[in-house]
Parts: structure tokens; sequence; C-alpha cells
């Protein structure tokens, strides 16, 4: 056997060339992991432990106190390179994060700097005493120390390093400061127990007896002392079995001249290294695969000492407690910034104000659909569209539900909840701005579609058909319908977290905070947002361009035409700026709601309340219309006419304009108005039969010789004969309607009755339609100006 080797690179030659001459190695010192390889050193053995036996040890103590990710501060010498590449095996094994590995040579300060700004907390160092001082002053510089920080260090017990500063710009004071509860792991030089071992002594007497001797000699101390003195014992009860063996095998053999090779006697010592066990100064002895089984020792520097605080046994996997380990403020070092999420929900007082507020929209949404329903016969009702003022009120209805899944994230419902509930939103959303929209827009395009098409001397168009107007809208819902089916079979909306920068703990705590939150998001978000904003865009702006042309137009038989406008220039403005505000407020789930929330509530809010408030006001304030009709406010129109016209003479020019804004008066009521003038036909047959009565009186003074008498008579006799055979056929058909219109219309009959000096003949507004009158010219001397005012029911002529 040979025993000895201490420079790991003598060893390892030595130790390769073992088997070649059949020897068995025990070396006391060298701890290099890379002997621990059995392959190519089968014939070394070693009683200290290797650096590599530290490292499990280590690995065991990280686990013991939760942490799982560390750095490692290397100095570039093999020794500590080599511990450094095997302490990395090792937390691999043990699924143990290796944040950060810097090594230095001569200046660790920018390597310290790296460990810091990584954000590792857990330091390994693997350094020389001697470069200690300079790097526990970077330390110190940098304010790596404290509870935020764990140092894991060599064993440097032996003296007082930390007073060698003469290289630092640093103080011992501070360099204790910085090393202030860090731990130092390093094998058990001597046990700590009272046990005689094989010597007869106990490591506590055997040290005694050892320093004794040395100081006689004044001789230093070692380290692997005890090592070597269990080494001796190691080869002296090798020899002793592999002799004893040796001699039972001669006294028990059959063979008279019994003899043992040299290959016989190194494999029976390899054998007997393998069954080595007992207790020694150093602890107990026992090798695995050549390797000692090790007891690691931990302390911490306390106060300036060192303090053992554990023990670790690789016999039995444990770490026994010596004494309690000291962590500022009683809990271990964070191995790690903790990084905790905290989401951006939305405050359920908000939620709930929101919520009830869209409670009452949708209560008075369907109180308005139950009043429509229950007035339906009545004229603000049914001349308004009744089937399109349902589609206003559903769209307002669904567009208000949308808020209640807005509101939703996962603190309230699940994953898969808040999946469904994205796509529901957006559904009742785009379905209920359609539908409210698109029946605005019909109606704004019903009116601008008349004055457009209209001409004083065309013939009287006819009037649009409500199932054309059903039609548009239902061709704008299923476009609608088509882009929602294509997003949710193609790309269908996901749960996506949007994380935000973290942020310190307000409270002062060793983490920080990572705000986030949930959003419903595909894969082509930004193509689908196009295509609603697109497609919703244009139907917004067509209506908010036709309610603008027809700004200066309303028509008392669409009574709901200027509440139409004024909802659509309030609504417009309002979303446009409000998913502007929503996209630039995406970080503050709190205030995109409130921004979103509000754009919806109030577009519903006021399309509601302009267009059905003015019904429920004419309905409430009595039966009777005729206090409630308007002049018509004809002016855009009106100028257009008079400059086709290019009427040059002034006065004929006001009494054609008197003219016709009476003839264009009569012919907006009666092309809208002829369901309704159905269901007064009853009164007009009762009021021609008072014009018969009077028909007759006039006939009576047939007789009478003056001639003015005669002519007047004749006029009126053949005027009311022409209104009777007109209006008997009245609910019929509209032609007499129109043909009448025409009559009156007539420039020639317009002429004559001026050169005559007669009133013009005028008509009343039915009841369900308010009513004007003119009054009629008695005289040439009379204002050509005529005041429409309400007046009577039914069809009036009048005369000198």
């Amino acid at each position: 056997m040979i025993f000895g080797g201490v420079c790991s690179s003598v060893t390892s030659i030595l130790a390769q060339s073992l088997e070649g001459f059949n020897l068995v190695q025990l070396s006391f010192e060298v701890t290099a992991p890379s002997l621990a390889n059995k392959r190519r050193f089968p014939n070394f053995f070693r009683t200290v432990p290797s650096d590599g036996a530290v490292n499990v040890a280590l690995v065991r103590f990280l686990r013991q106190y939760g942490w799982s990710r560390v750095g490692t501060l290397t100095q570039r010498e093999q020794k500590f390179t080599e511990v450094q590449r095997d302490l990395s095996r090792h937390l691999e094994v043990a699924n143990i994060q290796l944040a950060e590995a810097e090594s230095f040579s001569e200046v660790p300060c920018d390597c310290v700097k790296k460990l810091k700004d990584n954000d590792v907390r857990i330091v390994i160092a693997h350094f020389d005493v001697s470069l200690a001082a300079k790097v526990f002053c970077c330390v110190y510089n940098l304010s790596m120390y404290g509870q935020k920080y764990q140092w894991i260090l060599p064993d440097w017990t032996q003296g007082s390093w930390w007073t060698n500063t003469d290289s630092t710009n640093c103080t011992a004071k501070n360099i204790l400061t910085a090393i202030e509860g860090s731990i130092s792991a390093d094998i058990e030089t001597l046990s700590s127990r009272h046990i005689r071992g094989i010597s007869g002594r106990t490591p506590q007497e055997y040290e005694k007896e050892y320093d004794e001797k040395r100081w006689l000699k004044g001789l230093g101390a070692s380290k692997f002392h005890g090592f070597a003195y269990d080494g001796t014992w190691v080869i002296a009860k090798v020899l002793t079995r592999v002799m004893e063996t040796v001699r039972y095998r001669e006294k028990y053999s059959i063979h008279r001249n019994f003899t043992v090779t040299d290959q016989e006697v190194g494999q029976m010592i390899l054998e007997a290294m393998d069954k080595i066990n007992f207790f020694g100064v150093t602890g107990h002895i026992m090798f695995q695969k050549g390797e000692r089984m090790a007891s690691v020792k931990f302390a911490q520097y306390q106060d300036g000492k060192a303090v053992d605080i554990e023990k670790y046994s690789a016999i039995t996997d444990e770490l026994e407690f010596i004494s309690p380990i000291r962590f500022q403020r009683d809990k271990p070092t964070k191995d790690r910034t903790h990084v905790y999420p905290q989401r951006k929900r939305i405050s359920i007082l908000l939620y709930g104000v929101v919520a009830f507020l869209t409670f009452l929209g949708i209560f008075t949404a369907c109180s308005l659909l139950v009043f429509s329903v229950k007035h339906y016969n009545h004229w603000a009702i049914s001349m308004s569209t009744p089937f399109m003022n349902t589609l206003i009120i559903l769209g307002a209805v669904l567009s208000y539900s949308s808020i209640f899944f807005i509101g939703l994230d996962g603190s309230y419902v699940s994953d898969r909840v808040f999946e469904v509930s994205c796509s529901v939103q957006i559904s009742c959303l785009s379905i209920g701005c359609t539908s409210s929209f698109g029946a605005m827009f019909v109606k704004t395009w019903k009116i601008h579609s008349f004055f457009k098409n209209h001409s004083m001397e065309k013939k009287l168009p006819q009037p649009t058909k409500d199932y054309g107007l059903v039609l548009l809208v239902m061709l704008l819902l299923l476009i609608d319908l088509s882009l929602l089916i294509c997003l949710q079979i193609l790309d269908p909306l996901r749960r996506t977290v949007k994380e935000y920068h973290t942020e310190a703990d307000p409270h002062g705590q060793d983490f920080f905070i990572q705000p986030f939150s949930e959003r419903c998001e595909n894969t082509n978000m930004g193509f689908w947002m196009a295509a609603f904003y697109v497609y919703k865009g244009i139907l917004l702006l067509s209506t908010c361009f036709l309610a603008l042309t027809t700004r200066h137009m309303n028509i008392p038989a669409i009574n709901d035409s200027r509440g139409i406008r004024f909802s659509v220039f309030v609504s417009v403005p309002v979303i446009l700026i409000g998913t502007c505000a929503s996209m630039l407020c995406q970080d503050q789930p709190n205030v995109q709601f409130c921004i979103v929330t509000l754009v919806i509530i109030t577009c519903c809010c006021s399309t509601l309340c302009m267009v059905f408030l003015p019904k429920i006001i004419i309905i409430r304030m009595g039966p009777d219309p005729a206090f409630l009709s308007r002049r018509f406010h004809l002016t855009q129109w009106h100028s257009e006419l008079q400059k086709e016209s290019g009427q040059d003479n002034d006065v004929m020019e006001q009494d054609d304009s008197g003219a016709s804004d009476f003839v264009t008066d009569v012919t907006q009521n009666i092309s809208l108005s002829l369901d309704i003038l159905l269901s007064e036909n009853l009164n007009l047959r009762q009021h021609i039969n008072e014009l018969d009565s009077e028909l007759e009186d006039l006939t009576r003074q047939l007789n009478e010789p003056s001639p003015c008498v005669m002519e007047n008579v004749i006029i009126r006799s053949f005027v009311h004969k022409a209104v009777k055979e007109k209006c008997m056929t009245l609910p019929e058909s509209s032609k007499c309607n129109r043909n009448l219109l025409e009559d009156i219309n007539s420039p020639e009959h317009i002429q004559r009755r001026l050169s005559l000096q007669l009133p013009i003949l005028h008509l009343a507004y039915l009841p369900s339609i308010g009513g004007v009158d003119t009054s009629p010219l008695n005289s040439p001397s009379d204002s050509p100006q005529h005041t429409l005012m309400p007046r009577t029911y039914g069809v009036l002529v009048t005369g000198l």
C-alpha cells in the first residue's frame, strides 16, 4: 500500500498507475472531486472527504430551507473551478436553479455586481481566504448583505482574515458587518462526540495530546492531522485482516505448499478497504466506492464569531441540529425577490353601482316596450314605425346586458366561464348596436329619401313601404351575425393575461407585486377589431350624415324625426371619444370599465329618451292633438324649390311662396297620413252632408237676379260639387287625394283664383296629424301672407 498524496495534480497521476503496479493508495489530504471517479482510479482511497461530499451536504442544506435559486462566485483556480463544476451537477440533479455563475481572478467587484443585478440572493462562494477581505469589501459597498442576502463560504474560522484590509478601501468593521450572518460549510476535522475510538482515545483527548506535542516541538497545526492519524489505523486494520486471511488459507488449504500471489494480495487489500468500519478521531470511518462517508459541519458568523449550527452525516443523509441559526426577522432569507401576482380587478362597489344603473336602464327599456305595445293604435306610436321602435328598445336591452359580462374577471368566474363571457359580451354589444342604430338609420333614410326625391312639378311619389325598411335592418343584422359566426368558428376569443411592470411592496416588505389583468383576445385580434370598427363606423357615420342633411326637417307624421337626430348627434361623438379613451386606459381596468359603461349607458339612455319621451308626452296630454301640431320647418327644401322655379316678380314670388308653403304642407301630410284618413271616413261623410245642405241654400239663391250674387253662387256651386265628388271616394283610394292635390297645385287653378281675387282653397289637417288653416282673403287689399294655425277637422271650402 501507499499512504499519502497531498497535491492533487501529482496524486491523480500516481493514482492512475496504481492498478498496473497492483498497489492501493490511501490519502489523507487530497479533496479534489475528480479523484472520486472509480473507473479511472479504482485503487485510490482517502480518509478525508472530498469536496464533492461537501457539495452533497450543501444541496441537502439548501433544500431544508427551501432555497431553489442560487448563484456561485468562484476564483479562477483549478481546485475551486473543479468544485464549482461538481456543485453544478449536484444542483441540477436536485432541481435547484443556478441563476448566475461568476468567476474572477483578482477583481471580484464586477462579478458581485452582476450577481446583485441578476437578483441572486443565495451566493455560494469558492475562493481563497487571501481574497476574502477584498470580496466582502465589494459586498459591503454594494449593500449585498443583511436580511435579503445569504452567503455560504468555505471554512475560514482558523484566523481573523477580516483584519487584512490593506488592499481594500474598507475597514475591518465594514467587513465584519458584511459577513455577519454568513454560513460556512466544511468537513468535520475532529468529531465532536465523546466516544473512545479504535485508538482508545476520545477525539477531545487526542486533540489535547496532539496540541501538547505540537507546542513542545514548536510546530503549526494542520487541518488534516486527524485524517492522517485515522489513516494509519485504516492501514493497520486492512493489513491485519489480509494477514489473517492468508494464515487462514494456509492452515486450511488442501495444498501442502500453499502460496499467495501478489494479485491475490492486492485483491484482498481492496476487499478489506471496502469492509473498513470503525470510529476514529474524525468520526465514523467507512468507505463507499473509495470515498469516505463524511460529516459536514455548518457554522454561522454571529457577532463576529463562528457558531456551529448544524452537522450533516453522509451515512444517515440527515442534518443534525446543534444550535439555532440566526436570520433577521426570524425568517429564512428568500432565494429571490418574490413577485406576487395581483389581479387588477374591477372594484366590487363600482361593479355594483354600474349593475344597478344597468338594471334601471333595462327596466326602463322594458317599460317603454310595454308602453308602446299598449298604445300601439295611437297615432303617436303607429305613425313612427312601431317595428323600428321595438328594434331600438331590444338593441338597448342587449347593449345594457353586455355590461354585466364586461365587468366579470377571474376573481368572480372560472377561466372557462370567462371565455364564454367574452363571446357573449361582444355578441350582445354588436347586435344591440346594429339593432338600435340600424333602426335609426332606416328612419333617417326614410326622411332623407322623401325630401330628396320630392318636387313640386312632379307627381307625388309613393310612400315607402315598411317591409322594405325591415329588410334593410335585417340585412344589417345578417352582416353582423356573419362576422360574429366567423369570429367564433375561425378565431374564437380566449382568456389572455396582460402583465405590467413590477411594483415594490407599498409597506416595504421584501417582495414585488406583479399587476396583471385578464383580457379577451384571439390570434388576429387587430384584424377582427378593424372589421367591426369599419362596419360599425360606416353605419354610425352614415346615420350621422343623414341626420345632418335632414336637420331642418320636422315632419309631424314622423313625430320622432327630431329625437332621432338629437340621439345620433349625441351618440356618435360619445362612441368615438369613448372608444379612443378605453384603448388608452387598458392598463386601468376600473377606468376602462367606467368609460365603456358610460358610453353604453349614455347612448342607450339618450336614444330611448329622445325617441320615446315625446310620444309619452303627446299621449299623456290628451286625445286632442290639435294643440300639439306644429308648422313644418322645411326651410332647406323650400329654398331649393325656389331656386328651381326661377321666379323674378317680387309680388308673385310672395304669393307663390305662400301657396307653395301651403301646398307643400298639404302634400306632406296627405302622403304620410293615408292610413289615418281611412279612419276618419265617417267624419268626412258627415261633413259632406253639411255641404249638401249648404248647396241647397245656394240653389235657392239662384232665383235672385243680382249679377254679382249669381256669379258668386255659380263659382261656389262648381267648387262644392267638385270637392264632393272627390271626397266621396277618398277612403277607397289615395288616387283621388293625389288628383285633388294636382288640381289644387296646378298653376292655372292658382292663377285663376288670384285673377278673380278669390280665397285660396285650403285643407285642414286631420286630428291624427294636426291641422292648418289659412284666413280667407276678403278683399284685394288682404295680405298674401298666410299664417298656418290649428283649426278644424275634415275638408273645408271657403268662398266669398
